[in-house]
């Protein structure tokens, strides 16, 4: 499933070479695959040297999942294929701090409707993913101590959103998501990459060895690592001085209060940058230079192939070039000799991407379901 959904295989020749099992195997589970709705054969695909096989894909029957990105106060919501391609996308507002079950509930129903909007209604929702801007336990689907999310210590998100959907579910934290379908979508021929997720709060998702790196959730959790300031800030969290506390949008935002310059997101901070409002330019160059001093240190230790910087704040210029300049000028020469630091090419769809393929990964149950019918 994952071959043809992924389209690196597109006949029975070519998944017995990608699988190693013998073509009469193969071609058995194909049928069973066809029998059972979730494969189609159809046309020609491509010879190589005999004749040409008929072209294997996903059949439109096979089903869709449903996934949301939630943020602070909007969410993300996307209908895609079983190869992680987006069939329907829209967004929705809301407050995170309302709680759990009325957010996810609202979520849920939006991505229903959004559904049946585009004409989705009886194709089959085989799983339902969702993103989170907080700390995601994998092995339970709780949120662990959410520094901007009141009310959802603990929440059982995944158990909570697989009953009310009546589908496996997948949770994970945005930032995760956005690594993965960043590195699936432009930068699949890389093995190691650090994604950072610049908005209201401060992400990292990270891929070694071209998979998702979860440790036991907290993998790449960079927003609350100490740095040094002048002045200390109390973060969210209860400590002082983390990064988020004075780098993030919500900082930020914090800040321009302080000189009467009222924002209410980060796609504003950016507007009053592009505009060359100086106190934004200068707030967004001190962000710049913090979250630069605490990427160098991971630069080094980690080594990636590519830094990729996405959210909303990475459309700020000054503040990517002050990371940028930053990590070049106090890194590692061997670190950074062939690294590429570059804003996300997949943009903000990039956690939709993500959810979209990791949630084949939950899949099993109901495909082995199909083929028992």
């Amino acid at each position: 499933m994952r071959l043809v959904a992924t389209g690196q295989a597109e006949s029975r020749a070519e998944l017995a070479r990608l699988s190693g099992l013998a073509a009469s195997s193969v071609s058995l589970r194909v049928e069973q695959l066809i029998a059972a709705g979730l494969f189609a054969e159809e046309g020609a695909g491509a010879s190589r040297g005999g004749r040409r096989p008929r072209r294997l894909r996903l059949a439109r029957a096979a089903g869709v999942f449903l996934v949301a990105d939630l943020g602070a106060h909007h969410a993300r919501l996307a209908v895609v294929d079983l190869a992680g391609t987006p069939l329907a996308l829209s967004d929705l507002a809301f407050d995170i701090a309302v709680g759990p079950k009325e957010t996810l509930t609202s979520v849920i129903d939006g991505l229903h409707a959004l559904a049946a909007e585009h004409g989705l209604r009886d194709v089959p929702v085989r799983g339902v993913g969702i993103g989170l801007p907080g700390p995601v336990d994998p092995a339970t689907g709780q949120v662990v101590s959410p520094s901007r999310m009141p009310g959802w210590n603990d929440f059982p998100v995944r158990d909570f959103v697989a009953g009310h959907a009546g589908v496996p579910a997948l949770v994970e934290n945005d930032a995760n998501l956005m690594a993965v379908g960043e590195h699936r979508a432009a930068w699949p021929a890389l093995d190691n990459l650090m994604v950072i997720k610049l908005g209201s709060g401060i992400g990292c998702g990270v891929i070694v060895d071209g998979r998702l790196h979860r440790g036991r959730g907290a993998a790449g959790d960079i927003s609350h690592v100490r740095i040094l300031s002048e002045a200390t800030v109390d973060c969210s969290c209860g400590h002082p001085d983390c990064l988020e506390a004075h780098a993030s949008g919500a900082a930020l935002a914090a800040s321009l209060a302080g000189h009467g310059i009222a924002v209410d997101t980060p796609s504003e901070i950016v507007a009053l940058v592009t505009d060359g409002v100086p106190q934004a330019t200068s707030a967004v160059r001190t962000a710049g230079r913090l979250i630069g001093d605490v990427l160098t240190a991971l630069v080094n230790f980690f080594n990636p192939d590519a830094l990729v910087i996405g959210g909303s704040l990475s459309l700020a210029e000054p503040l990517v070039a002050t990371v940028r300049g930053v990590i070049y000028e106090r890194c590692l020469p061997l670190a950074t000799r062939n690294l590429e630091i570059a804003t996300s090419r997949a943009g903000r769809d990039a956690s939709i991407l993500g959810a979209g393929h990791l949630l084949l990964d939950v899949s099993d149950t109901w495909i082995d379901q199909a083929l028992d019918r």
